[in-house]
């Protein structure tokens, strides 16, 4: 069952330096004017067909605008077979629309 984790909790760990690997699912575009420092832009549509190519790590918590596709991302990251069985994936309640901390943007 994939975890909703909260935006502070999620903070704190990032602050702690925690190894947790956050996965932007939505679109480019939306990734570039803001998004999670150290997230990983994997749009929803496309997370099928790059999952093999990409090195999960032992906490993954996806993210999207609102926290509804990121939890649907999250069940199908749980039920691909080469993630670890002991592996975290949590989804962020709320997405970015409850974040309250700094974004990084690309320029």
């Amino acid at each position: 069952m994939v975890e909703e984790l909260s935006p502070s909790r999620l903070q704190e760990k990032l602050e702690d330096g925690a190894d947790v690997q956050v996965v932007d699912t939505r679109p480019p575009r939306q990734y570039a004017t803001g998004h999670i420092p150290g997230a990983l832009n994997v749009p929803y549509g496309q997370l099928a067909g790059r999952i093999d190519e990409i090195d999960w790590g032992d906490e993954v918590v996806m993210v999207c605008k609102e926290g509804i596709s990121s939890v649907q991302a999250g069940r199908l990251l749980e039920s691909y077979e080469g993630i670890d069985d002991d592996a975290t994936v949590a989804s962020l309640a709320g997405g970015y629309d409850a974040w309250e901390f700094d974004l990084e943007t690309e320029d």
